[in-house]
């Protein structure tokens, strides 16, 4: 099984803590689609694999219209072998969703949404510069829960400013209309951000760490007593309503991007697409993928299942280490879990090497302490 993933690289406006590729300049609409119709008939001799994930993220995909995104998901559907079972995901905008666009999206076969509120707070909306407030939000997901099963809701945590009380509220917002999957991050400050160069210039604070950790504490507490699952760091699913899409990538599947700056990976090769939007479309019109490779090291593949493993609830198998990388890589890895046991930063279950729930906030630098280098 493969999964494939569609960029759409235009917003209205720029989100203060987005440093994904997109543009708000919609000029290039038309011809970035007919490029994109192009990439993917490109493309089809080569993928050969059942496809059991097709999503669309960005950007903001719901910009798009009914037929654009029909033409789309047709498109696709026609030019590869497609699970029956096939999950088939958008993610959409509380500002960008009108009276019968969700009806739209059951008939075009979306059978899941990703719903971007990242809070309920207005004051919060309004500091990280989204186009919807928390009426809007609130509509929509009513709607939402009407019509659909499968849903997610995204919210972020450790906003500048915020505090466990309005983080309680948006949690609770959030369950009240029974989603199937939260997806809950921690604010993260990227370079080339409004936010970035706020802080930089002492115009903004971050949120004091532990007010950013109680968050989190809360969040999974909360979520596990409702029935979650809390299966990756960021992602709680109920009923084993997992993101297919995002499963393929901790896997280490396949999954095949296109679009502007999306990546792939075949089992062996990553590539990805250059992160400009005249630079795909002229490529594309000249027949030319506008791809970089990469090849995997051995040593990047190890990291890769480390970072995977402990940042989901399956862990790293021991066995596989041996098998898949041998007695050297083994034994590395070995030494770092006894240390790492001992500060009960993770446990052992059969043989598995799972997180500790004590670790999980500060897990990024536990992995990093695994990794090993290129020579």
């Amino acid at each position: 099984m493969a999964s494939i993933y569609i960029h759409i690289p235009y917003c209205k406006q720029a989100c203060h803590y987005c440093n994904f590729y997109f543009s708000t300049k919609l000029k290039t609409k038309s011809q970035f689609l007919n490029a994109l119709q192009k990439e993917i008939i490109i493309k089809q001799k080569y993928i050969n694999d059942t496809i059991n994930s097709i999503y669309i993220g960005g950007g903001t995909p719901s910009v798009l219209s009914f037929l654009e995104l029909e033409k789309i998901i047709t498109l696709i559907k026609n030019s590869f072998n497609i699970d029956n079972d096939v999950e088939v995901t958008i993610e959409i905008n509380p500002d960008d969703i009108n009276n019968g666009q969700l009806d739209d999206y059951k008939k075009i076969g979306f059978n899941r949404l990703s719903v971007g509120v990242q809070s309920f707070i207005d004051k919060e909306l309004k500091l990280m510069n989204r186009r919807h407030n928390a009426k809007q939000a609130i509509l929509l997901l009513e709607d939402v829960s009407k019509k659909f099963k499968n849903f997610s809701i995204d919210l972020i945590y450790g906003i500048p400013g915020s505090n466990i009380n309005n983080w309680k509220k948006n949690i609770q917002t959030a369950l009240s209309f029974n989603p199937s999957h939260i997806s809950a991050y921690a604010l993260t400050i990227e370079e080339k951000t409004v936010f970035f160069n706020w802080i930089k210039n002492n115009k903004l604070n971050k949120l004091n760490e532990k007010i950013t950790y109680n968050q989190f504490k809360y969040l999974v507490e909360k979520l596990e007593k409702s029935g979650f699952e809390h299966y990756e760091i960021s992602n709680f699913a109920k009923n084993k309503k997992y993101s297919v899409c995002n499963k393929s990538y901790w896997n280490g599947d396949k999954y095949f991007g296109f679009g502007p700056s999306a990546h792939s990976f075949d089992g062996k090769l990553r590539s990805w697409n250059k992160a400009s939007i005249h630079e795909y479309i002229t490529s594309i019109n000249e027949g030319k993928l506008p791809y970089k490779l990469e090849k995997l090291t051995k040593i990047d593949r190890y990291n890769e299942y480390i970072m995977f493993g402990l940042r989901t609830n399956k862990g790293i198998s021991k066995k596989n280490i041996l098998d898949n990388f041998g007695l050297d890589f083994f034994k590395e890895f070995i030494g770092k879990v006894n240390k790492h046991l001992n500060l009960n930063n993770l446990f052992e279950d059969g043989d598995f090497i799972k997180s500790s729930r004590k670790s999980l906030f500060v897990i990024d630098g536990i992995i990093s302490d695994f990794f090993l280098v290129n020579d």
